[in-house]
């Protein structure tokens, strides 16, 4: 019992690992003229898509209803969340070797307020996106916006956009999971 607070809570900082290996969100596009569907990966550090060129076919459809373009080398986020969460996993294994409960709470509660936080950067990025049309679009429809879901699915003009948390999202569940076993162990033992 002794450690297993300690060996919980460097399990709860290395499960951001599995951030840079898996995508955190996925965003399907469903079609008539794409019966098998385009996936947009978002990583902490990139996007992606199921082959090389998805991302131009995702703007190349964009583009006619005057939807901004994906740039994933424009989007600051992709460049400074890798950095926050190696620092959350360093800090991480920095407090499973103390003997203060209370950081382990600290760490568990910015992890979520961090997790929260990105989630509003994506649904402001999602609204950006689908409200700030170009008034030359090809094609335009007096008050229709194209903001994909946060969660769920949701028809804009013949697409269906289907939006759900991905593999890297259980990975961070999974921080949070041991996270609150490695304080609840400890909590057990200091009494």
């Amino acid at each position: 019992m002794k450690n297993k607070s300690k060996i919980l809570m460097l399990l709860a900082a290395l499960m951001l690992l599995g951030l840079f290996a898996f995508p955190l969100w996925k965003i399907r596009l469903e079609a008539p003229q794409y019966p098998d569907g385009v996936n947009m990966y978002i990583w902490v550090n990139k996007i992606t898509g199921d082959t090389p060129s998805t991302l131009q076919n995702i703007n190349i459809l964009n583009h006619y209803i005057g939807m901004q373009y994906i740039k994933p080398d424009s989007i600051p986020e992709l460049t400074y969340f890798p950095y926050v969460v190696i620092a959350m996993i360093v800090l991480g294994i920095g407090i499973a070797f103390t003997k203060n409960r209370k950081l382990y709470i600290f760490w568990g509660a910015l992890l979520l307020v961090l997790g929260a936080l990105g989630i509003y950067d994506f649904y402001l990025w999602e609204y950006d996106y689908g409200h700030n049309l170009s008034p030359t679009a090809p094609i335009k429809i007096p008050g229709m916006v194209y903001q994909p879901p946060l969660i769920g699915s949701k028809m804009l003009l013949n697409f269906n956009a289907i939006s759900w948390p991905h593999i890297g999202s259980i990975f961070l569940g999974l921080a949070f999971v041991f996270n609150f076993l490695s304080f609840n162990t400890f909590w057990i033992k200091k009494r």
